[in-house]
């Protein structure tokens, strides 16, 4: 079933985390099984910030030895990162296995990602200026206290709570996600995806990489790759309704844009708020009255209806 929610503030940051927490603890019971966030703050053009995970929450539980496996890991990341001329500037061990990095780099960032995906079990969950993806097992309160999110601020953000159908219930296959190596674009979905294979291996043999068999990461790429071609985010969107068969409701957040795109049928709810300030826009009006609890006007979009904000 899966819930999505997203907010984005016109020209001024807010709570963003907290926020999105409300939203997405209100839609808990569409997915109990993991909840994700990808959240948007001010950045530092000359900075990454870079989340990554470096196993699986449950391989904690599988002998004495991964903590040691896990700090190997780690040390071959800070390796890769000097080869490469990265300045870290900050590291955090949020979770024993889950780290974020604030550091400088002027080289080849999709060069230095790779490279850092080649150490086994690492997988970066998203590099960018003013993107950080957050992603874990766990209701949406769980996680938002694990890695301190009731206190970012930002201008928007978007998050998935997800119930698991078709594959694991691991961090892998949790929502969003980050579209490697584009800075900065990520994306949650709720739907089915139909011609997700064929697609999938379309845009592998032009150079992309996936990182789970979820048909919701294709959107991540997808998009991204219309974004890296010059196209504008609106057009993909409305491209996407064309080419990518099944029922989706989907939202895209790049670093100064929120967009969304239902499917032909329109299958899949959504419920839109949009006043001078602030657009709020969730599965269920419970996710937006978690924060906007006073009198609004609230409307589902149609079939094939594509909007796109600006920050």
């Amino acid at each position: 079933m899966c819930g999505i929610a997203g907010i984005i503030h016109r020209g001024k940051s807010a709570n963003i985390g907290a926020q999105m927490t409300s939203m997405l603890q209100a839609l808990k019971h569409r997915g109990p099984d993991s909840t994700g966030y990808a959240v948007y703050g001010a950045g530092n053009p000359e900075d990454y910030v870079m989340r990554l995970k470096i196993a699986e929450a449950q391989d904690l539980g599988r002998g004495s030895g991964v903590r040691d496996l896990l700090d190997a890991r780690i040390e071959k990341i800070d390796a890769i990162l000097e080869q490469h001329g990265a300045k870290v500037k900050s590291k955090e061990r949020v979770r024993p296995y889950a780290l974020r990095y604030v550091m400088a780099h002027e080289g080849d960032t999709a060069a230095l990602a790779e490279h850092i995906e080649e150490v086994e079990g690492v997988e970066i969950l998203s590099l960018g200026n003013s993107l950080e993806l957050i992603k874990d097992l766990g209701d949406a309160s769980v996680v938002a206290e694990a890695y301190g999110l009731q206190e970012f601020s930002g201008t928007h953000g978007i998050g998935h709570t997800r119930m698991a159908t078709e594959s694991d219930v691991d961090i892998k296959s949790a929502h969003p996600y980050w579209a490697f190596p584009y800075n900065d674009v990520s994306v949650v979905h709720n739907g089915q995806i139909t011609n997700y294979w064929s697609l999938r291996r379309e845009l592998e043999r032009k150079g992309h990489r996936f990182q789970s068999n979820c048909d919701s990461e294709l959107l991540a790429v997808y998009v991204a790759h219309g974004l890296a071609n010059g196209v504008s985010l609106e057009d993909i969107l409305r491209k996407s309704i064309e080419e990518i068969d099944g029922v989706f409701t989907y939202f895209v957040a790049t670093k100064d844009q929120l967009g969304m795109a239902k499917d032909t049928m329109a299958a899949k709810p959504l419920v839109l708020y949009e006043g001078e300030d602030m657009i709020a826009l969730a599965s269920e009006e419970v996710a937006i009255r978690a924060i906007l609890p006073q009198e609004i006007d609230t409307y589902d979009p149609y079939d094939e209806e594509v909007r796109v904000w600006q920050v």
